[in-house]
């Protein structure tokens, strides 16, 4: 096998937010996979192949980049944010696991800047204490599960990292996990309603939990609950580094 397979971020949206690490793998590339809006960040240029595909074809895409590595070519698998966080990278691995003649294919998976870390970033510090990353949609896990893990990191305190809030086709999700939050006792708390940071439409807006709407959000939102000492400096919010 002399072709090569790499896994990477492209970051939140913003080129300048792509790593020199990803920009090097690209320019070397003969063959880009990835949900459309994501590969189609990626300028053509002669001896490049585009292999845009669907968003629920992800292991699909997967097989096919394994299969193109293992004929030779120079094969990046693209993913927005971080490849390993709600990306994928899990779902290369799982294609993997399933086609072990593939297994001694020179596989890399390249970091990149995640939507909870950029928005943070925007915000100020809300992650600067514990906090989790929950994804919201269940397509691949029934939302028992999402509700228990919503109540049980709102027990612990963590601040809470949401991706994938509301979508067209589940915009009732957004609104459960708010009254989750609600009964646990987080009315109080803040809420940062990042949408499409680094990009022209960037928007920041921040209230607290008992003014949330779930018509505040849509799938290019990055939520993050504060914890029950998170508190606003000014048009900054933050996580205080002790906990009383």
């Amino acid at each position: 096998m002399t072709g090569t397979l790499t896994i990477a971020g492209l970051g939140p949206g913003s080129d300048a937010l792509v790593t020199p690490e990803v920009s090097a793998a690209l320019a070397a590339a003969t063959d880009i996979l990835g949900y459309a809006p994501y590969v189609s960040r990626v300028p053509p240029r002669p001896g490049l192949t585009l292999h845009p595909s669907d968003n629920r074809e992800e292991l699909q895409r997967a097989r096919e980049a394994l299969r193109l590595a293992a004929e030779g070519g120079q094969v990046v698998v693209v993913s927005s944010g971080d490849p390993g966080v709600f990306a994928m990278a899990s779902a290369v691995f799982e294609a993997l696991e399933q086609a072990p003649q593939y297994q001694k294919l020179p596989i890399r998976v390249l970091p990149g800047i995640t939507a909870m870390l950029a928005a943070a970033a925007r915000a100020g510090a809300p992650l600067g204490h514990d906090f989790c990353a929950i994804n919201l949609s269940d397509n691949l896990k029934p939302w028992a599960v999402i509700e228990k893990r919503l109540r049980l990191a709102a027990e612990a305190d963590f601040s809470i990292a949401m991706y994938n809030p509301r979508s067209v086709s589940r915009p009732e999700g957004f609104g459960r996990a708010l009254a989750v939050l609600k009964e646990a006792g987080c009315s109080d708390r803040l809420v940062i309603f990042a949408r499409a940071i680094s990009s022209a439409d960037e928007k920041i807006e921040t209230v607290a939990l008992n003014e949330a709407t779930p018509e505040m959000a849509d799938m290019r939102t990055l939520v993050i609950i504060g914890n029950s000492q998170t508190r606003r400096v000014g048009r900054w919010v933050y996580a205080p580094r002790r906990v009383e």
